[in-house]
């Protein structure tokens, strides 16, 4: 059985106004615009994206290569690559603008708040250190004071269905899809309220990448943790999301439940997505 320890987030705090229970969601981005160049070479690469998160919900922000996507996401984390900025907009955890927070805060945010997960995870792996060892420094670097490492080295691995006997592998060692197994567990070494997930499956065989999103899916599930899945592949989000937001060249399309977006597509490029969506076995 899938266990992960939650803490309590100020996202779960409920108000009451005339009668009426009212949930804020754990992440809102509002009118998000990024840039990059100054002047006459000024270029927008994300214009005026809006979508929210809450707690426990799946979300997919979906489109092309260069669509904006992990643009958005790493606007979210605040890890944009240098010449790149955000020129407008909000991104707020539990009401917080993290877009306008201290760095100190946003050192407490990453990992601790929200974790990512990369396409490759080999650039996530030291490739000199066993499995073992960096989930073992992401525990020690998100919560001191843990009483057993190794025990919850432990805990981590079999959370995302790996063998024990995976912490004394490098990552040279392990198949593509155990490496990414690997990269999630340190991501949930923190204990995340958000997971972003970009483009976690697209190195991975069809049969692979079901498996992965079959584990996010029942992550999400056990732990209550919200997640932000980041894709080319409308496929990879047919059985996991539950909102769905069609990017293109920094805009967004189109938005909607899972279910409006793949049964009653509105724009003609989410038709075009859909054409060509693979079907995933997970068996």
């Amino acid at each position: 059985m899938l266990q992960l320890r939650r803490r309590g987030t100020a996202s779960s705090t409920r108000s009451v106004r005339e009668g009426a229970i009212v949930r804020r969601p754990l992440l809102e981005v509002r009118d998000l615009r990024i840039e990059t160049g100054e002047g006459d070479s000024r270029l927008s690469l994300v214009r005026g994206v809006s979508f929210s998160i809450s707690g426990g919900q799946t979300v997919a922000l979906a489109g092309e290569s260069g669509a904006g996507k992990t643009m958005t996401a790493l606007a979210i984390v605040r890890l944009l690559p240098a010449g790149v900025r955000v020129a407008s907009g909000s991104v707020l955890l539990d009401g917080i603008d993290l877009a306008r927070s201290a760095e100190e805060r946003m050192e407490s945010v990453r990992g601790d708040r929200i974790a990512m997960v990369f396409q490759d995870p080999l650039s996530s792996l030291n490739p000199v250190y066993t499995i073992g060892r960096q989930i073992a420094e992401a525990i020690v670097a998100h919560r001191m004071g843990i009483a057993s490492v190794a025990r919850e080295v432990e805990r981590l691995l079999a959370l995302v269905e790996m063998p024990k006997e995976s912490a004394r592998s490098y990552p040279h060692q392990l198949s593509g899809g155990m490496r990414q197994r690997a990269t999630i567990a340190m991501a949930l070494a923190g204990n995340p309220d958000l997971l972003i997930a970009d483009e976690p499956t697209t190195a991975l065989d069809v049969t692979i990448q079901a498996q992965i999103l079959d584990l996010l899916g029942r992550l999400r599930e056990h732990a209550q943790m919200s997640v932000l899945l980041i894709t080319h592949d409308l496929g990879v989000v047919a059985s996991l999301a539950d909102m769905v937001h069609v990017m293109r060249d920094g805009v967004l399309l189109e938005s909607g439940t899972a279910e409006d977006v793949f049964s009653r597509p509105q724009a003609e490029y989410t038709r075009q997505l859909l054409e060509v969506v693979p079907v995933l076995e997970a068996g």
